[in-house]
C-alpha cells in the first residue's frame, strides 16, 4: 500500500504526477489485476474532502494511528504546508514509523523535517524554498538543485513535475528500468531525469535576502573565468571567512564552493548542447582550470558528461546519455579507486 499524505492548500500535481506513474506501473505490469503492484491511499488528518490549491476538492481517508503498516509514505508539497500543525507532524510521523520507505515532493520535505525523519540526511525541496528548509532545520543536509535525492530509505524531490521524476525512480528500484521506461512512455514524458540533475535553469537568478550575498552572486556571474575562491568571495562581502560561509550556506541553502560550481556548469551547459565550440574552451571561459574538472562538475550535477549532452542534443534519445552515464561513472569510479591506492 503506497499512502499519500495530504493537507487543506496541497498542489495538486504534486499528488496527481506520482499518482499516475504508479497507476500506469499496475496497469503495464498486469491489466488484468488491478493494483497489482501499488495499491494507492489518499490519507488527511481529517478525511474527507480536502481543498487543493487549485480550487479543488480529493476525497481522502481519514489518518488513523493504526491504520496499517505502508510500503510507501509519500507527503506532496503545496502552499498549506507552512500552516500544517502539530497534529498533521504526528500524523506524518505515525505514519512513517510503519512504512518501508518515506518520501516527499517539494515543499512535503517541511512536513517530514518538522516531524524529525530528515535530521542528519540529505534532502531536497523545491528551489525557492531550499534556503528557507536549511534556515528552519539546519540539521538537514539540504541539496538545493537536485531533483530528487536519496537518502537510505528517505527520499525527497524537488516541485511539481519533479515528483513524476521521483515515482519513476521508485519504480525503477522496485521492479527495474523496462517497467519505469514503459510507465515514461504511457505517460508522455522523457524517462525519469537523474536525480543529480539541476532542477532549474533559473537557480542561476537565484535572489538571497541579504544584500551582501546578492553582491556576492552578482559577482561571481560576472567573473566566471575568474579565480573565486572562498577567501576573496569572503573579503567582496566584507565579512570575515566564518561569518561569510555560515551567512552565504543559510541564504542560498548550498556552500559558496558549490554555488560557484553550478554557476559555471550552468554557464557552460548551453554551450555545450551548442556544439559549436570545443570543450576545452568552454571550459576555460566559465573558469574551470581544466576539461577534466569540468567533465567531473556535469557528471556531479547533471549525471552526465559533457560529451553525454552534446551528443544527446544532436541524436534525442534517452539512450545517448544512457550509454555515455555509464562510462562516465566508470571511468569516474577508476580514477578514484586509482587516487585511492596511490
Amino acid at each position: 500500500m503506497i499512502g499519500f499524505y495530504l493537507f487543506p492548500r496541497f498542489q495538486l500535481l504534486d499528488l496527481s504526477g506520482p499518482l499516475a506513474a504508479f497507476q500506469m506501473a499496475n496497469a503495464a505490469a498486469n491489466a488484468a489485476v488491478p493494483g497489482a503492484l501499488y495499491r494507492p491511499i489518499v490519507l488527511s488528518r481529517t478525511g474527507g474532502a480536502v481543498p487543493a490549491s487549485a480550487a479543488l476538492e480529493v476525497s481522502t481517508t481519514r489518518f488513523k494511528p493504526h491504520l496499517g503498516a505502508l510500503d510507501t509514505l509519500v507527503v506532496v508539497g503545496g502552499a498549506g504546508v507552512h500552516d500544517a500543525g502539530e497534529t498533521d507532524v504526528q500524523a506524518v510521523r505515525a505514519l512513517a514509523g510503519s512504512a518501508r520507505r518515506v518520501t516527499s515532493v517539494c515543499t512535503g520535505a517541511f512536513l517530514l523535517a518538522a516531524a524529525g525523519l530528515l535530521d542528519r540526511r540529505r534532502a531536497t525541496t523545491h528551489w525557492r524554498f531550499a534556503a528557507r528548509l536549511q534556515r528552519e532545520y539546519p540539521a538537514i543536509r539540504v541539496q538545493a538543485d537536485r531533483i530528487y535525492v536519496e537518502d537510505g530509505t528517505v527520499w525527497t524531490s524537488a516541485g511539481i513535475t519533479a515528483g513524476i521524476d521521483l515515482a519513476l525512480a521508485l519504480i525503477e528500484a522496485d521492479h527495474g528500468m523496462a517497467l519505469s521506461k514503459a510507465v515514461a512512455r504511457e505517460l508522455v514524458v522523457p524517462h525519469r531525469r537523474a536525480g543529480g540533475q539541476s532542477q532549474h535553469s533559473e537557480m542561476i537568478a537565484l535572489e538571497p535576502e541579504c544584500d551582501r550575498i546578492r553582491r556576492v552572486l552578482a559577482y561571481a556571474k560576472a567573473h566566471l573565468d575568474q579565480r573565486l575562491d572562498v577567501q576573496y568571495l569572503a573579503e567582496e562581502a566584507s565579512l570575515s571567512l566564518r561569518q561569510f560561509n555560515r551567512l552565504f550556506q543559510a541564504q542560498t541553502g548550498e556552500t559558496p564552493a558549490k554555488a560557484v560550481e553550478r554557476l559555471r556548469v550552468e554557464a557552460a551547459r548551453s554551450r555545450v548542447e551548442a556544439g559549436i565550440e570545443p570543450i576545452e574552451v568552454i571550459a576555460a571561459s566559465v573558469g574551470f582550470t581544466d576539461p577534466e574538472r569540468m567533465r567531473r562538475a556535469f557528471i556531479r550535477r547533471f549525471g552526465h558528461p559533457p560529451q553525454g549532452l552534446r551528443r544527446a542534443a544532436y541524436e534525442g534519445p534517452a539512450d545517448a546519455l544512457h550509454q555515455t552515464s555509464r562510462q562516465a561513472r566508470s571511468c569516474l569510479t577508476d580514477r578514484t579507486n586509482s587516487a585511492g591506492r596511490e
